[in-house]
């Protein structure tokens, strides 16, 4: 086995170095994935769920790509819910509460199962570099293995340190080592290189906890998945809780802020903007009197609680003694404190959008290493690097999304291009095509690109095909069959809307305000003629009937913009032959090397007299 040459070594098995390993391995490619700890594969290091507000967009595209994360949450969760219902489809955005063990179990198993993949326990110290191309590995126990690529997932364990008050421990997570040497190797190469934060909060015992001072938050009634394949539906679920710190809480947890690492100067690094430890939100919003707090479980047979919102780095007897003035923590029990890590990543600008590095062929970076936060977002990039490590190996073109495709699209394009100095997380508001980009229609995006890459197999396609026939077929019949006014004015009159009296296309009044297609169902006729379709066709054609306005606004946006897109800027390119471009341009360009103008005009800081004067010259 260490005397094959892989098609592709990925490091690292956490979110994105799964994605990666399953991705390149369901491609073709003899596949090596080598992590510190065979018992940790796919861990949930933070919080025990999946997607939310645009990640669950992500995981989405993930699944219709064939990816594994969608149909690994179902098979582990404990609570699904739909978040953003009351606003528009753009914003709907599905979630999972999920059992941390289980989901774990179920990515080591998913990954066993997968052909053309090896597995491989040990920590990776070097890279074998030759002639500016990466061709292997070298690890601890220094034992040199061969590959035509590698893919680097290595989330927060380059040179990882744990804080915990004034205590600090090395380590990639609490227990667990942290990796050396490949920082320090890459920025010999030439690579620019920084420091990140992130945090977890304590863990505590659910039977020491009063769950009726809390406020129940149960799943959705009929609860939907990730996945557009058959996998398991929740028949039974667990319920989450929301609490709220008070002034006690807060003024306890000042009292350790001389010992806080983040406020006495040992931690430099900057850490989730929008997920800030307590004791940061305590003190950047000192006027708010409570924070709230989601009291998760961790799975269907431990007692383990995650505290979510009380995520902090001060010293372990602060943390209990403010806990236990939060309603219902009065006997809490903790497992283990809250801890904040530092971590080493690579500023992504450094990358191409297929996420290979630009400075050393073959090499692919995924997940944390290139600044991000969360699974979602570090396993849409797995799966991009383990598409593209697959096809740059066996002579085949590069794969990306665009920004109008998918949400995955634009998260890379946004690191490659912005890059980012404190760790990205993934929003709606990120993305200006979002109404093209919802959770309801990635199959429809991204099945077919994928079937046509050799990974979503043929039951995908043909399911995305069905559904995507049958829509079109419902959207038809609601667009040419009329309703007189005797038949709609009882249905309009119950949701308060304006009365007809003439007869009106089923499209028509679809369009209307509160109006939807369960209220036109009501209706013996037409709840007769659309009862054999499913709930996603159903869904897919109310919302194409609804929002057509928008969304044909969206794509003639698009179509506009494409052009900027075809416009390419040769790799070699000279920007300082162009004397009118500010000298802020000439330096962004010089760095991210845009490979369009289209990309070019995104780069923060670039004007559009700048843009204007690259389109002349090239013109």
């Amino acid at each position: 086995m260490i005397n094959e040459i892989y098609d592709v070594i990925v490091v690292g098995a956490g979110h994105a170095g799964s994605e990666a390993a399953a991705a390149a391995a369901n491609l073709g490619s003899k596949t090596l994935l080598i992590t510190m700890n065979m018992q940790t594969i796919g861990q949930m290091s933070c919080n025990p769920a999946m997607g939310g507000i645009a990640k669950g967009q992500i995981v989405r595209e993930i699944d219709a790509m064939g990816g594994y994360s969608g149909i690994i949450a179902d098979k582990s969760a404990i609570q699904f819910k739909m978040l953003n219902l009351s606003k528009g489809p753009a914003m709907w955005s599905p979630r999972t509460q999920n059992d941390r063990m289980l989901f774990a179990e179920e990515w080591r198993i998913a990954l066993e199962q997968t052909p053309n993949l090896d597995f491989f326990q040990d920590m990776v110290k070097s890279l074998i570099i030759e002639n500016h191309k990466v061709v292997g590995v070298i690890t601890s126990l220094g034992l040199e293995i061969r590959g035509k690529s590698v893919v680097l997932t290595n989330g927060t364990f380059l040179n990882g340190l744990i804080h915990v008050g004034d205590k600090q421990l090395g380590g990639g997570r609490m227990g667990e080592p942290r990796a050396f040497g490949i920082t320090e190797q890459l920025v010999s190469l030439g690579f620019e290189s920084g420091r990140m934060k992130t945090g977890t909060p304590p863990r505590v015992d659910g039977r020491s906890l009063d769950y009726s001072k809390m406020e129940e938050q149960k799943g959705d009634e009929n609860p939907k998945k990730f996945s557009y394949l058959e996998s398991p539906k929740l028949t039974k679920q667990m319920s989450c809780h929301i609490v709220y710190t008070n002034e006690t809480v807060h003024d306890i947890l000042r009292e350790g802020f001389a010992r806080s690492p983040m406020f006495n100067g040992t931690i430099q690094s900057i850490g989730p903007r929008y997920c800030p430890s307590i004791e940061d939100k305590i003190n950047r919003f000192a006027e708010r009197e409570r924070h709230q707090l989601f009291v998760e479980p961790e799975g269907w047979r431990t007692v383990e609680i995650y505290v979510n919102g009380f995520s902090s780095s001060l010293p372990e007897d602060i943390q209990l003694k403010a806990m236990r003035h939060i309603p219902g923590f009065a006997n809490a029990k903790v497992f283990r404190p809250g801890y904040a890590i530092e971590y080493d990543y690579f500023p992504p600008t450094q990358l191409n959008h297929t996420l290979e590095t630009k400075l050393i062929e073959n090499l692919y970076f995924a997940g944390q290493i290139n600044g991000t936060t969360g699974y979602e977002e570090a396993a849409g990039q797995g799966l991009i690097a383990g598409i593209n490590a697959h096809n740059k190996v066996h002579e085949k073109d590069p794969f990306t999304l665009n920004r109008d495709e998918a949400y995955i699209g634009v998260l890379i394009d946004d690191l490659i291009t912005k890059g980012t100095d404190e760790p990205y997380r993934m929003f709606t508001s990120r993305a200006e095509y979002r109404l093209l980009l919802r959770q309801d229609n990635a199959d429809i995006r991204l099945t077919e690109k994928s079937y046509n890459l050799g990974l979503a197999n043929e039951e995908r396609l043909i399911k995305v095909q069905d559904k995507i026939a049958k829509s079109n077929q419902l959207e038809s019949f609601l667009k040419d069959t009329s309703l007189k006014p005797g038949i709609i004015n009882p249905v309009l009159e119950s949701i308060d809307s304006a009365k007809v009296d003439q007869a009106y296309r089923s499209a028509q009044i679809l369009t209307r305000p509160n109006m939807t297609l369960a209220k036109l169902e009501e209706i013996d006729f037409i709840k007769e003629a659309t009862q054999h379709y499913s709930t996603e066709v159903k869904e897919q054609a109310e919302i194409n009937i609804k929002y057509k306005g928008y969304i044909e606004k969206e794509r003639d946006n698009v179509a506009k913009l494409s052009r900027l897109e075809t416009i390419k800027i040769p790799d070699e390119f000279d920007y300082s032959n162009l004397k009118s471009l500010s000298a802020e341009a000439k330096q962004k360009f010089n760095k991210v090397r845009p490979k369009t103008i289209a990309q070019a005009a995104r780069i923060s800081g670039v004007s559009p007299a700048d843009i204007n004067i690259l389109l002349i010259y090239l013109k």
